[in-house]
């Protein structure tokens, strides 16, 4: 019989490594970046804000953190909770835009002539350290404005990344789907090497049948 054939599916999904995720990296270097930008640049008593943009910051890596790894046996849960960081991550977007409005500086756009260099810096860079040697040297405004830029491309990227989430739990289903599955599967090859036992047992019959006959007639001669 060929052990071999084995249509058995997996319960378990493949766990993404989330520290090579380029939205984690980012998300962990935009957490940095605001505990640094917080204790420079906002009152270190009696302002709320500090709390809330640090929370925010740390609530998104480390959602993307527990999403992935709940992601190995609940596809539903990781995209929830990648959800939540997507939210935390939007909710820190909206405090640094409003430092800069109500500071008097300027949110960057294709007018600004940094605006270019900034992008392509954020877009080719995702480690806190490629960000940490400047935490102590840019301005309220730089600091600003690369956080509200990495805000933007870590959504932009998990918002693809959740897509293709979506996409593969309709395809595979969830974990019952997927507990299903391999219990039908479980079964199918059981009756497949069934048969194909009964299969052998009936070549061997036939066989023994063949040589029955064959020593029957040597003794008969």
């Amino acid at each position: 019989m060929d052990n071999n054939k084995t249509t058995t599916a997996t319960i378990l999904r493949r766990q993404a490594f989330w520290e090579e995720l380029w939205f984690y990296r980012k998300a962990v270097a935009l957490y940095y970046l605001t505990v640094r930008f917080t204790s420079r640049f906002l009152p270190t008593y009696g302002d709320r804000t500090v709390d809330q943009m640090v929370q925010a910051a740390r609530s998104g890596k480390q959602n993307i953190i527990e999403g992935s790894a709940d992601g190995v046996t609940s596809t539903e849960m990781e995209i929830r909770l990648l959800n939540v960081a997507r939210s935390s991550l939007q909710e820190l977007r909206e405090d640094y835009v409003d430092y800069l409005k109500s500071h008097r500086l300027p949110l960057w756009d294709k007018d600004n002539k940094r605006f270019e260099g900034m992008i392509q810096y954020c877009r080719t860079h995702n480690d806190v350290a490629d960000y940490e040697p400047f935490f102590d040297v840019w301005t309220d405004e730089e600091m600003g404005n690369v956080a509200y830029t990495l805000c933007r491309m870590c959504d932009k990227m998990m918002t693809s990344y959740l897509k293709e989430l979506e996409n593969q739990f309709v395809t595979e289903g969830g974990i019952k789907e997927r507990m299903t599955a391999a219990r039908l599967g479980y079964r199918n090859d059981t009756k497949h090497q069934l048969e194909e036992a009964r299969q052998e047992i009936a070549k061997l019959k036939n066989e023994i049948a063949r040589l029955n006959q064959i020593i029957a007639k040597n003794n008969y001669e």
